[in-house]
Parts: structure tokens; C-alpha cells; sequence
């Protein structure tokens, strides 16, 4: 096999030695030794009565199996997670709507899935056991793009996908963990971490909403944390200004998707917490899990997962750049749009990530097409200059987009969020920038910013700060 095309088999999960027609809802996969949101706390009893009793209201609402439910934000995180487990249980696939969407966000959501039953709120007194209805092909989930363009995709995702993607996620968290998942379910890359810790038999503790204070006091409890690169960034922060809460931190081991830590992160973690290992996956919204980062640095494909690199129809030999395709059973089911399934294509799917082949099927990811600036004749890849940014001390996060120019098309701008009590000297920025990066990746105009427009994930939704900047609506400064 050419090294850039490789697969990654493993034993069966649920899905490919049962019957797509048997596969049980994902209830019965595990339940959390506890769940604690807060000062509520749920045994995995209370939460197995929560489900059942959301099942017998959807039910009495007009939702069968088959049904689309929208699961408003009135309710906590656990109440939530109730909703989407009780629709589970009646073979409904279900929406977990998002608050901080925009009106134009949310009825364009709204539009493609189409919902059948609205639910919300705290699940009414337990109810009878429901008997488990729909299979592996019933549609358990509608994640959504990440928003970070002006109307977010909405993909579907079966039963069996997820139980497939339990199987594949090996990042030795084990049910004597307690699992930290500080940020919202409405994020597929957060509830996929509560409920992979469920289907552990972990403990699970939720944050309704993204707070590195509040974090950190969790972290005294947690053994482990699902978080993207800008929250470990702000994490550690206040662990390094606060020696109390380094020395009650009981993690060891943090979670790491959505995009891959700059070394000067990976720097702070290993000084603020030593011991601390620091786990890196790759994945998306389509294809749930798709590799995950071995000791030499190198992303491997994740239990049945196949991956190739492509330039054009051909797959390119280690050395070689191209676009990362991927084909597996763990992926999305197809596109909802106005309340009707556009089935995905079999076979390999790109999300347009660009990624460089290694030796025995290892890659790297280089970032997303739609990232890259063509400034003159050049095309800068926004995440390469991103990452060498966020390692100047004073970075907090920096994203790196194309502003118009009559003569290059575009010019190469940062946008950068600071620390207002130490902001980097541009001087030291261009200096990182000529030590790293070609002359036509360097950015030519400097702005900051307070804080980033952000997805429910923590990402910078990098569409919408290139809309904010083109329009005025971001607040920025010019470094100097």
C-alpha cells in the first residue's frame, strides 16, 4: 500500500459485529459513575430515569422513531443531555440548539432540520421504562458545522457513527477518571467528550459555559479535560498566577481537538504541570474522529478510519502535499436541508484540509483550503502563521486573514487577542515573523483585539471575523 492511502483496522465495535438493526441506543452503552453540573449532582440512575422521563414527554408530544427534536438552550447542561439520550431511546434524532447563535445562525439551522417536536427545560418526574426503540441507521444526532461563516451546515450522524467512534477514541481516559468537559453540548467536540466518558463509565462533570476561572476550580476535581488549543492557553494562565490552584490541579492528562497546540503551549504545560500528558486528535464535524497524534508527532489514523492524501485524482507519495480524504464508518450520514436527508456519497470525503504524507501512513495537517490567502502570487496557509504567532509571550490567540488590496489582491493581516496589561511590541512580532516564516507569509498589518468572535466550540469563527473586520464591527487597534 502507498504510505499516503492507510487504514487502521481494529476489533469490532458495536455496529460491524451486531446487526446495524440491533445496535441499542446509546443509554445502554455505559452510564457515568456520577454527573455533576455545578452543585447538581446525577447518579447514573437519576440520569437513566432523566432520559426515560424526556422519552415519555417527547412521546406524549407526537415524537416516534424517525422524528426530528429540537432541544432548546432553556435548560441545563444535564437536562440536555437528558433530552438527547430520551430521544435516543424512541429512535428520534435530535438538535441540540445553540444560545449564542444569531437569529440569521438559528432560523437557518431551524430551516434545513426541519424539527417535528420542540422540547426544553428540566425532564418531568420518571416515568416507566421505555421500550428502546430505532437501530444502528437511525439518526441519533444533527451536529452543525462550526459557525464560522454566517450560516452553519447541518450534518446528520446515525446511532451506529457514534458507537463506532467510542471504539476509536483510545486516549486512555478509563472509567476511574472524572472527565472535565467545560464547554457547551451544543458543540459536537464537547458532547462527544461527555458521552465518550458515559460509555467509560467515567465519572463526568459539565460546565454549562466556557470559564478558565471556573475550569480551574474543576480542575481540583478532574482527571482529565476536553478542551481546544485557546482554553488550554487561558487555563494555564490562571494556573500560573495562582500557586493554590496549580498545586489542587489533579488532571493529568488534557484532551486537545480542534486545532494542534503551538510548541510554546505545549512549553507552559509541561512547566505549570509536570507529568501532565497532553493528548491531540484530529477530527471534524463530518467525520467525528479521524487520527490521532503518535509520540513522533505525527497524526495516525484512528481504528477504522482510512485516510488518503490527494493531489488532484492521485495519491501523493510521503514527502508529497494534498488534500486529506478520509473514508470511514464513524462519519456523517449526509446534509439535512429543509427537513430532507441529502444522503453523503459513499465512499472518501474532504473537509478540504490540506495535510503532508510521512512514512507508514502518518500525516500532518497543514490547514484548510478555504484558510488560504492568496496575497500577490503567493498562497499563504493562515494556520502555519497563526501557529508561529500564539508562541510570542502576550499572544493570547491570533487568527490570520486576507484583507483587500488593489495591487496583491490581498494583504496578510493578524488579528490578534492580547493581554491588554503586556501586549507584544510589534517589533518582536516581526522578529518571530522573519525567524519563521517566508517573506510572503509574514503579515503586513498588525490589529489586536480584546477578544476574538468565538464558536460554541472556543475556535475563533474566522469567517466571522473576516465579515466584522470587512464591515467595521470588530473593535480592533493597530499594534505598534
Amino acid at each position: 500500500m502507498n504510505p499516503a492511502a492507510s487504514t487502521r483496522p481494529g476489533p469490532e465495535a458495536p455496529g460491524t459485529d451486531v446487526p446495524p438493526e440491533a445496535v441499542p441506543p446509546i443509554l445502554a452503552g455505559g452510564l457515568p459513575r456520577a454527573l455533576h453540573h455545578g452543585s447538581r449532582g446525577l447518579t447514573a440512575a437519576e440520569l437513566v430515569g432523566s432520559a426515560h422521563a424526556a422519552a415519555a414527554e417527547l412521546h406524549s408530544s407526537g415524537a416516534a422513531e424517525g422524528s426530528r427534536v429540537a432541544v432548546e438552550g432553556d435548560g441545563t447542561a444535564p437536562d440536555r443531555l437528558a433530552h438527547l439520550l430520551g430521544s435516543d431511546l424512541l429512535g428520534a434524532g435530535a438538535l441540540l440548539l445553540e444560545p449564542g447563535w444569531s437569529a440569521a445562525e438559528r432560523a437557518a439551522v431551524l430551516e434545513d432540520v426541519a424539527p417535528d417536536v420542540w422540547t426544553g427545560g428540566q425532564p418531568g418526574t420518571p416515568a416507566p421504562r421505555f421500550a428502546a426503540r430505532g437501530s444502528g441507521r437511525s439518526l441519533f444526532h444533527f451536529p452543525t458545522t462550526s459557525g464560522s461563516t454566517s450560516r452553519p451546515k447541518v450534518l446528520a450522524r446515525t446511532r451506529s457513527s457514534w458507537w463506532y467512534s467510542f471504539e476509536a477514541f483510545e486516549v486512555g481516559i478509563t472509567g476511574e477518571d472524572t472527565v472535565l468537559v467545560p464547554g457547551p453540548l451544543s458543540s459536537s467536540l464537547f458532547l462527544f467528550g461527555a458521552l465518550h466518558a458515559m460509555h467509560l463509565g467515567a465519572g463526568v462533570e459539565l460546565l454549562e459555559r466556557w470559564s478558565a476561572d471556573e475550569a480551574a476550580e474543576a480542575c481540583s476535581r478532574a482527571s482529565a479535560v476536553h478542551l481546544v488549543p485557546s482554553m488550554l492557553a487561558a487555563l494555564l494562565a490562571v494556573l500560573e498566577r495562582d500557586p493554590r490552584a496549580r498545586a489542587r490541579c489533579r488532571v493529568r492528562r488534557f484532551i486537545c481537538g480542534g486545532a494542534e497546540p503551538d510548541a510554546r503551549l505545549r512549553e507552559r504545560l509541561a512547566e505549570a504541570l509536570p507529568g501532565c500528558e497532553l493528548v491531540e486528535y484530529y477530527g471534524s464535524a463530518e467525520h467525528s474522529v479521524v487520527a490521532l497524534r503518535g509520540s513522533d508527532g505525527l497524526l495516525r489514523p484512528a481504528r477504522h478510519v482510512e485516510t488518503e492524501i490527494r493531489d488532484g485524482p492521485h495519491v501523493v507519495h510521503p514527502g508529497g502535499t494534498g488534500t486529506l480524504w478520509v473514508r470511514s464508518p464513524l462519519g456523517f450520514s449526509g446534509r439535512m436541508e429543509s427537513g430532507a436527508l441529502t444522503p453523503a456519497e459513499p465512499g472518501f470525503h474532504s473537509v478540504g484540509d490540506f495535510a503532508s504524507a510521512h512514512a507508514d501512513g502518518g500525516f500532518t495537517v497543514l490547514g484548510r483550503g478555504s484558510a488560504t490567502i492568496g496575497s500577490g502570487a503567493e498562497l499563504v496557509p493562515a494556520e502555519r502563521v497563526e501557529n508561529v504567532l500564539r508562541s510570542v509571550p502576550g499572544v493570547a490567540d491570533a487568527v490570520v486573514v486576507g484583507t483587500p488590496h488593489p495591487r496583491f489582491g490581498s494583504l496578510v493581516t493578524a488579528v490578534l487577542e492580547v493581554d491588554p496589561s503586556a501586549p507584544p511590541p510589534v517589533a518582536e512580532l516581526r522578529r518571530v515573523a522573519r525567524e519563521s516564516l517566508s517573506s510572503a507569509q509574514r503579515p503586513r498589518r498588525w490589529l489586536s483585539a480584546r477578544a476574538l468572535p468565538r464558536t460554541p466550540a472556543g475556535k475563533p469563527a474566522r469567517g466571522r471575523i473576516e465579515d466584522q473586520l470587512d464591515s467595521g464591527e470588530l473593535p480592533t487597534g493597530t499594534l505598534r
